[in-house]
């Protein structure tokens, strides 16, 4: 009886079909444009993950998102390093600088310091050229998307031409080289990014009384990092947040300030009514079309239990397949969307959340099918 129910429905291809592709406009319409929103979620605190080394950052208390930022003092580092529990505390700069190219162009970019010393804080892959590149005079590590992108110049000979190791630029009328090519996270902004030590990137950028944006650190083996970031807040007043809650902080900053979030769950939301509008209305027709079909199974013996297998067995053949092209789909999308401006992941636990809005919408629509065929009068049928 099972088998049977599958040949009604893909016996009927006009409406298989109907069922089939809302299902699978849902599915890619909700997959991908999930896809979408969390690679944005991602780049929001893209420089919080690459900069995995330290598990406690220490800044004004003020602070809204990994963003803004209000600089400390220099002297303000020896404070976080006496508190107990913190194993060290490195400076880090992070800012922004106008570059000025070979051709004269001016470009907006992000300048990152790190210790000098140490290099915590550094890029997490580095393509070319070493970290200690940047001991050479007016070193900076360039990303490699900005390099061969805003960073890259024209010629007429070769035309675009990125950004190369060996290359100069100035950078508020100081030069700089570029000693190394990295691979860092992308960030909501954008922009390049350059890495050099956290002494050269305060005489790169206006000379200011404070010049600190954040102190990254660690905590000592064996100490919670969250007790130690609260020890941090008592003794010096300044805000202490793990990695991990500085990620939350910086996420919930987005959620509350753009529409970013909203936006993208209103079109998540429409592809959801909208599947489950054409797929359902169709699978419903389908159902009623068929009841005299089920008023003969009913009449022969089967019970309402297995008439329900039926109707629940057609709407989940069709919607695994509906949800299979619409993976299949937006797996497509981001093959062709990797290397752009576009935001794209798409995380293990995206398919199984895909996958249960996909269930949701044909186990909904076999409920509302399964009363009328359960209800159905074989004698009716039969007299009609």
């Amino acid at each position: 009886m099972l088998l049977t129910a599958l040949k009604m429905l893909i016996g009927d291809r006009a409406k298989f079909l109907s069922i089939v592709l809302g299902l699978s406009f849902a599915s890619f319409i909700i997959s991908q444009q999930s896809a979408i929103l969390v690679g944005i979620v991602k780049r929001t605190f893209g420089f919080i993950t690459d900069t995995s080394q330290a598990n406690i950052w220490v800044m004004d208390p003020t602070v809204q998102y990994i963003g803004d930022i209000k600089a400390l003092k220099d002297t303000d580092l020896y404070r976080v390093r006496t508190i107990d529990g913190v194993d060290w505390a490195m400076p880090l700069y992070y800012g922004t600088i106008q570059a000025r190219l070979r051709n004269g162009i001016f470009q907006t970019c992000i300048l990152i310091g790190i210790d000098d010393g140490t290099f915590i804080g550094a890029p997490p892959i580095m393509l070319k050229g070493t970290l200690e590149d940047l001991r050479i005079d007016g070193g900076v590590i360039v990303d490699q998307v900005g390099a061969a992108s805003k960073l890259s110049t024209y010629s007429p000979e070769y035309g675009k031409v990125p950004l190369r190791v060996g290359d100069e630029m100035e950078l508020n009328d100081n030069r700089a080289v570029v000693v190394g090519i990295c691979s860092v996270s992308r960030t909501s902004q954008s922009q390049p990014v350059l890495y050099t030590t956290y002494d050269r990137a305060t005489t790169f950028v206006p000379a200011q009384r404070k010049l600190l944006s954040f102190i990254i650190a660690h905590s000592k083996p064996g100490y919670d990092p969250e007790q130690v970031c609260r020890q941090i807040t008592s003794v010096t007043g300044f805000a202490a947040y793990t990695s991990r809650e500085l990620d939350w902080l910086t996420l919930g900053y987005y959620i509350k300030y753009t529409g970013i979030f909203v936006n993208f769950g209103v079109a998540i939301v429409l592809g959801f009514i909208i599947g489950t509008a054409i797929a359902g209305q169709t699978l419903y027709n389908f159902t009623l079309d068929n009841l005299p079909y089920f008023g003969i199974f009913k009449a022969m013996g089967a019970n309402n239990k297995l008439l329900t297998k039926m109707v629940m067995l057609q709407a989940l053949f069709a919607s695994a397949i509906g949800w299979g092209i619409g993976m299949g789909a937006t797996a497509l999308f981001g093959i062709f969307s990797s290397g752009t401006e576009l935001s794209f992941t798409m995380p293990l636990w995206l398919y199984f959340a895909s996958a249960f809005s996909i269930l949701l919408i044909s186990t909904c629509t076999a409920f509302i099918c399964v009363r009328r065929v359960v209800n159905v009068d074989p004698a009716i049928v039969f007299k009609s």
